[in-house]
């Protein structure tokens, strides 16, 4: 007895919709991305119960004819591609006509639909993959989807639903993601009757994200052109905010998760310090559509590269050099508050002010950054006329500085010709040192001084194994070590940059930061965590003073680190108090 069968044909389309529709957001992806491949300048969304009950799509994009509005709903039917040869380079969202006959097959779905130039509409109702009806109606050119109680009939696909406000927050992702790649277009998100989020048309991709996530002058900048081209926005060295911040990656305007690309920003960002982040990104990336397959994941959220290591040292390379001409962290002033005057004091002068804003902030510095370059229509997007410098000319982050003195000795204060600066001078010496450690260790191994008498450090059994399993990594630092019995480790050399004193801090101190890394762990992480440590121990230490020559060579050789904003930690070399900001709250300004 045959045990094998086919499946119904409402069966088998509920199954191939559950690798499209994964929750209401993912329908909310698809039909915007279907608005944005039909040339719509606004896209409306309203969203009931986190969109389980109701998801309305709406945009003035070139509508359907009521032939092509009727065969939209059919499986594999599709205006995006016509042959095989099509998928080497495909340059719209969607392409595989599965997502209408998906949603629909999971729902109470109603397309609407006016082709521009048409005197009516057509009105499509399906419910649960069904066709009920086919009308001719009136509305507005363009097109409107109506999706009602998703997963109606899949209610073990339903019951895995979040909350409506986890529903919600996704739905807002996904539509923040969409207009912050797409400026030109205007974007409007209703959640239970509320504006969520109201984006006009702007003509930048700078625009767009003030729109957003307002006034970000911690971002920094990042551009490069060529055969991959990349442009965005992301989070400073030096910045000191949340640990984990929005990631939005996207190629060819299309949003993708991808490791590599992910890969290569925390590289980018491990170079300067080993201090762990998931930094805030918004990167765009542009290439030739024959370099990269987007068919290769049921809901295009994965591409592949033809050539995954060319894109991966770009994209490193490309954050490494924004980075390195990171802004410093600025200080903002409170003002005094306004003096009660008795009454018999005498009047002030006519015009002069009586009252201060309770909170002044700097306003961003450096030249505004050019719009998005990767628009269809090139205009709104060009870059801008007016900018003088390219990246790799642009200023560096730290000027020359004078030094003035020291602060608790602890604390440089120098001046430039932008304002004043604030050093931390252990962490400043700490940088220093530890690009020259990784600079020498490229060229061959430390300088180190043999003991007369060598050193025995008691460590606990995991340190002691963690500091042998790393010996071949510490001999390039210039150490010498080797495990002598009874819990110790005997030390029979180590670097001439440490003194004797410091040398004990400083192997147990590595031996607790090597002790939390993988074993399957480049050796270059080890060797970087090694060398950050003994950058922080050789370093002049706080409340120790410094003649006026020892804090301008501290200053000068900053100057010439890559990345001067903050120590291989994380923590911020210095803070910035402009000259904008002192001038402002003197009333100057």
């Amino acid at each position: 007895m045959a045990v094998i069968h086919l499946l119904p044909t409402d069966l088998a389309n509920q199954i191939a919709a559950g690798e499209v529709v994964e929750r209401p957001a993912s329908v909310i992806k698809e039909l915007v991305e279907n608005s944005i491949d039909a040339g719509a300048r606004r896209i409306a969304v309203t969203v009931e119960m986190g969109g389980k009950k109701l998801i309305r799509v709406e945009d003035d994009g070139s509508g359907m004819v009521p032939d092509d509005a009727r065969l939209a709903i059919e499986r594999h039917a599709t205006s995006k591609i016509g042959r095989s040869e099509d998928l080497e380079g495909i340059a719209t969202l969607g392409f595989r006509g599965e997502a209408l006959p998906s949603i629909a097959s999971v729902s109470h779905f109603v397309l609407r639909s006016r082709a521009r130039g048409s005197e009516s509409g057509t009105e499509v109702r399906v419910n649960g993959g069904a066709v009920t009806a086919v009308t001719e109606v009136g509305m507005a050119e363009g097109t409107c989807v109506e999706v009602a109680d998703l997963f109606y009939n899949l209610p073990a696909r339903r019951k895995f639903l979040k909350s409506d406000g986890a529903e919600s927050g996704q739905i807002s992702r996904i539509v923040t993601q969409l207009a912050l790649c797409y400026p030109e277009i205007g974007f409007t998100l209703t959640s239970a009757g509320r504006k969520v989020i109201q984006c006009p048309p702007v003509s930048s991709l700078r625009d767009r994200l003030y729109q957003l996530y307002g006034d970000r002058a911690d971002l920094v900048e990042v551009r490069r052109d060529g055969d991959i081209k990349v442009l965005g926005y992301v989070a400073a060295l030096a910045e000191q905010g949340p640990t984990r911040g929005p990631q939005n990656v996207f190629v060819n305007r299309r949003i993708v998760k991808d490791r590599t690309i992910a890969h290569a920003i925390i590289d980018a960002y491990s170079v300067a310090s080993i201090k762990e982040r998931s930094p805030e990104v918004h990167l765009f990336i542009s290439m030739p559509h024959t370099a990269v397959d987007v068919n290769v994941h049921p809901t295009k959220a994965e591409v592949r590269f033809r050539d995954q290591s060319h894109v991966h040292e770009v994209i490193r390379r490309t954050l490494g050099d924004a980075l390195g001409r990171g802004p410093a962290p600025q200080l903002q002033l409170e003002p005094p508050r306004p003096y009660d005057a008795p009454a018999t004091t005498l009047p002030l002068p006519a015009g002069y002010a009586t009252t201060y804003p309770s909170r002044w902030t700097s306003e961003p510095s450096g030249t505004p950054a050019p719009p998005h370059p990767f628009a269809p229509s090139h205009e709104a997007f060009a870059p801008s006329p007016d900018r003088t410098l390219a990246p790799s000319e642009a200023a560096p982050v730290i000027r020359p500085m004078i030094a003035l003195g020291q602060f608790r000795d602890t604390f440089i204060i120098a001046v430039d010709d932008e304002g004043i600066a604030i050093v931390d001078q252990h962490v400043a010496h700490e940088r220093v040192l530890f690009e020259r450690i990784l600079e020498r260790l490229t060229t061959g191994r430390m300088e180190s001084q043999r003991l007369l008498e060598p050193m025995l450090i008691d460590v606990s059994a995991a340190a002691r194994q963690t500091l042998i399993a790393h010996a071949a990594d510490f001999e390039r630092l210039g150490f010498e070590l080797e495990e002598f019995g009874g819990g110790a480790v005997r030390i029979a050399a180590f670097p001439a940059l440490l003194t004797r004193e410091d040398c004990e801090a400083a192997v147990r101190a590595m031996a607790q930061d090597l002790e939390g890394l993988d074993r399957g762990s480049r050796v270059e992480d080890a060797i970087k965590r090694i060398a950050a440590t003994m950058a922080c121990h050789a370093a002049v230490k706080a409340n120790y003073p410094l003649t006026g020559e020892k804090m301008s060579h501290i200053l000068d050789e900053l100057r010439r680190t890559a990345y001067s904003t903050i120590c291989p930690h994380g923590r911020p070399v210095m803070l910035r108090l402009t000259r904008r900001e002192v001038e402002k709250n003197f009333q100057r300004i």
